[in-house]
Order: structure tokens, then C-alpha cells, then sequence
């Protein structure tokens, strides 16, 4: 049986620590979603000078799990590089950095640019294929957080679960440099890249987008204590490599019910460059798009933070 007001509570208590005197400070970003949120860009393809480490910059990337499985979100804090997309995993003893990599990196390299004095800190949590309808799930997994799938002791167990256990367990650590001084993690943004599931079946299961999106992202902000975080949504595209011309048959309504969420929100804007993306397959972008996703993801949490302060 789920008890999320334990969970929640659990995160309050991180968060305390968290904030405990004497601390070096950084800003907090959440990234979640499914596929285009872990990451196709080939690390070999990137320039030379952005496959070492990024300074300044630390990352709890937590393993993906299936629903109905034992809470995932098993990870540990690292210093960020290429490694983080498709294909990684980690023991929270030791990560296994795959050949790609996701929005995270440039995303990251682009802020530092911009502010080379703040130090940041992500925590991912993402898995490939994942719905936030229930009925659209599949073999991959669903983000409801009423999902009442499965059996035993793990029933009811889904993606928005595990994404809490990430989020406990990346906040549980008090020094995440390593350092031997306790940091400060100031909740900062989320980074949102998914509903091509959603867009996938039906009308009913896309016109309950918009709905399910809000949801999900008061959760989140709840879930680490800010309600007016600031939220950057990354715009579903299709490569238009089916039979039809369309992978996504749905995608116009939950296209525009990501723009509804983000005009009505008042603190989330929407990256749109993913039209222009080309497409590494027939679901995933090229590593030139993810490079500009992470850009672009930057681009407008600045603007936001810029608004908000």
C-alpha cells in the first residue's frame, strides 16, 4: 500500500538537512519525462571539448524501474559529463555511463556559461516509452500517481513513485561533492520532455493531456516544497516516419495542451525548436537536437527565473 504523505514527509526532512548551516549552495533542477528526456545523442559525436566533466556541476541520475516493481530511483551524486542518456544505469555504489547523452549536458554547459558563479545540482529521473495515462502505459509505465496496477507488495508502484524515491534518495545525501562540508539545494526548476505516449492511442487519452500535465507538475513542485518553481516543457514534434506520415496520430491535441498548460500555469514557458529537430530514428532526435534541446531548456528557465525574481 502507497503512503505518500510518508514519502512526502521523508523529502521534508531531506530538505532540512539539506539546508543545514555552512553550506555550499546550489541550484536545484529537476529533469523527468520518457525517451527524449534520457537522451539519443551519440557522446562520440560530440566536440572533443564537451566529453570531460562539467565544472561546477553534480548530478543524481536515478535508475529507471518498471510499475509494479520495487521503487527505482537507486543513484548517486557525480559530477556531471556525457553518459547520461539512453542505456545508463547505476547500483548507488557505482554509475554506468552508457554513449549517449541527454538534454542534461547542454543544458547544464549553458548555464554555467551564463553564471559562472552558481554551482549547480540535477536530479533525472526519466524512463523510455512512459505515459502519464494509465491506459497508454504499456509495457513501459505510467506517471499517475493513483495507478493501482499490479500485485502484492508492489502493486500500485509507478513511474511517479519511483520518481520519488530519486528524489528522497538524491536529497538524503547532505554533501554531494564531497567536500566534507554540508551543501545547500535550492529547488530552482523542472525540465519536463514527454507526452508523445499520451499522443499515441486515442483522443480521449490525449485530451486528458492538459489535465494530467497539472497534475503532475503541482506534484512535483510539492514534492520539493516550491509552488511557484518554475517549469520548462519541452514541445512534443513528430519525424513523421510512419505509414500515415505521422508516428504520433494524437500529437496536435497534446501539442496544444502542453501551450494551454503553459499560458495558464503564469511561471512554465514551452521550448519549440523540436520541429526542427531531425530524428536519429523514427521517435528520437539526433545528437544536434538533443545539444539544442539542453540550450533551449537553459534559454527559457532563465527568462523565468529572470521573471520570477
Amino acid at each position: 500500500m502507497k503512503q505518500p504523505l510518508t514519502i512526502l514527509f521523508t523529502v521534508i526532512l531531506c530538505l532540512v538537512h539539506g539546508f543545514a548551516a555552512a553550506a555550499a549552495e546550489y541550484d536545484l533542477y529537476i529533469l523527468a519525462g520518457q525517451s527524449n528526456m534520457d537522451g539519443y545523442g551519440l557522446v562520440g559525436e560530440l566536440e572533443k571539448a564537451d566529453q570531460g566533466t562539467v565544472d561546477g556541476v553534480f548530478i543524481f541520475h536515478g535508475s529507471p524501474q518498471a510499475d509494479a516493481k520495487l521503487p527505482g530511483g537507486v543513484g548517486l551524486w557525480a559530477p556531471l559529463k556525457p553518459g547520461h542518456g539512453r542505456g545508463f544505469s547505476s547500483s548507488g555504489i557505482k554509475n554506468k555511463y552508457s554513449n549517449a547523452f541527454g538534454p542534461e549536458l547542454f543544458f547544464a554547459k549553458t548555464l554555467r556559461a551564463a553564471n559562472p558563479e552558481r554551482r549547480i545540482a540535477l536530479i533525472k529521473y526519466s524512463r523510455g516509452g512512459t505515459s502519464i495515462h494509465q491506459d497508454a502505459a504499456g509495457k513501459f509505465g505510467c506517471w499517475e500517481p493513483d495507478f493501482e496496477g499490479g500485485e502484492g507488495d508492489t502493486q500500485g508502484i509507478n513511474q511517479y513513485d519511483h520518481f520519488l524515491a530519486t528524489i528522497r534518495a538524491a536529497l538524503a545525501s547532505r554533501d554531494i561533492d564531497g567536500d566534507g562540508t554540508e551543501d545547500r539545494l535550492t529547488p530552482a526548476g523542472i525540465l519536463w520532455m514527454q507526452g508523445e505516449s499520451d499522443a499515441r492511442f486515442d483522443t480521449k487519452i490525449a485530451s486528458a493531456y492538459k489535465g494530467n500535465l497539472k497534475r503532475l507538475m503541482d506534484l512535483m513542485r510539492a514534492a520539493v516544497l516550491t509552488d511557484d518553481m518554475p517549469v520548462v516543457i519541452g514541445r512534443i514534434s513528430d519525424s513523421g516516419q510512419d505509414d500515415d506520415g505521422k508516428v504520433w496520430d494524437h500529437g496536435d491535441i497534446v501539442r496544444q495542451a502542453q501551450a494551454d498548460f503553459v499560458k495558464e500555469d503564469g511561471y512554465a514557458a514551452l521550448v519549440t525548436t523540436t520541429d526542427s529537430y531531425a530524428y536519429s530514428d523514427k521517435w528520437h532526435y539526433d545528437s544536434a537536437g538533443f545539444i539544442d534541446l539542453g540550450k533551449q531548456f537553459a534559454v527559457q528557465m532563465q527568462k523565468l527565473r529572470q521573471t520570477g525574481e
